[in-house]
């Protein structure tokens, strides 16, 4: 994967030595940051990931993964959120799924093992730091380390089933019901009920005008399942 170069880019290793350090000399005790964030990891993967992988660090924004390229890595995420998505000729979008921490995104999985290129858009919507794993380590990985395969089979399954809610979604409710089953989704993401979203960010995801948008979350507003803020909603119900 030809990933935009970030400010920090650095080994495991290193990263380790930040989360077990509150400052440049202090160090702390705490469980083993790789194996807090995937803990279905074996003792023996996470070895291997420390030695052999890398992490790198992006910015809000950044676009990570084009349409159209190859792939020579897969991502794990340490922290922050990535949006997956598709994009039309026309610079049009359809969303797909986030990515967390403790996730990986099983398509770009798929396009690296086969050698093909990317078929989506991945772009970070919270400042990330990523575990860059190379092509030949996921192979041998798969082989070597039960622990791996199954994370690879359980990424498949829990992308392919958000998928096909999103395509539901689509497919058999109005657009108020996908709005309300948008917002909830995101709510779930985040844990959280307030949600830093503009009413031009919510339209493009789900592929309408802002117009649209906006009278139908002033419907929701009137209806007691909303709170509207400027570029932040707060979701009541």
């Amino acid at each position: 994967m030809n990933f935009i170069l970030s400010k920090s880019s650095r080994s495991i290793l290193s990263y380790l030595n930040y989360f077990y350090t509150t400052n440049a000399t202090k160090k702390i005790e705490m469980l083993d940051p790789i194996k807090k964030i995937f803990p279905s990891f074996s003792n023996e993967l996470v070895k291997e990931i420390e030695t052999n992988a890398s992490t790198q660090s992006f910015e809000t924004d950044t676009v990570i993964i084009r349409t159209g390229q190859y792939i020579k890595n897969t991502v794990l995420v340490i922290s922050g959120k990535i949006k997956v998505y598709r994009e039309d000729e026309n610079g049009g979008e359809f969303f797909m799924y986030h990515l967390q921490p403790g996730q990986a995104c099983a398509i770009s999985m798929i396009c690296a093992i086969k050698n093909e290129k990317s078929q989506i858009m991945a772009k970070v919507v919270e400042d990330v730091e990523l575990i860059m794993v190379p092509l030949p380590l996921m192979d041998k990985w798969m082989m070597e380390h039960r622990s791996w395969y199954e994370y690879v089979i359980s990424s498949y399954r829990s992308r392919f089933e958000e998928v096909l809610e999103v395509i539901d979604n689509i497919a058999f409710r109005a657009m108020d019901e996908r709005l309300e089953f948008y917002l909830k989704r995101h709510a779930d993401v985040c844990g959280c009920n307030e949600l830093k979203l503009s009413h031009q960010e919510i339209a493009t995801e789900l592929n309408t005008s802002r117009e649209v948008i906006s009278r139908l979350l002033k419907k929701m507003e009137q209806r007691g399942l909303v709170t509207l803020y400027r570029n932040n909603i707060e979701l009541l119900k």
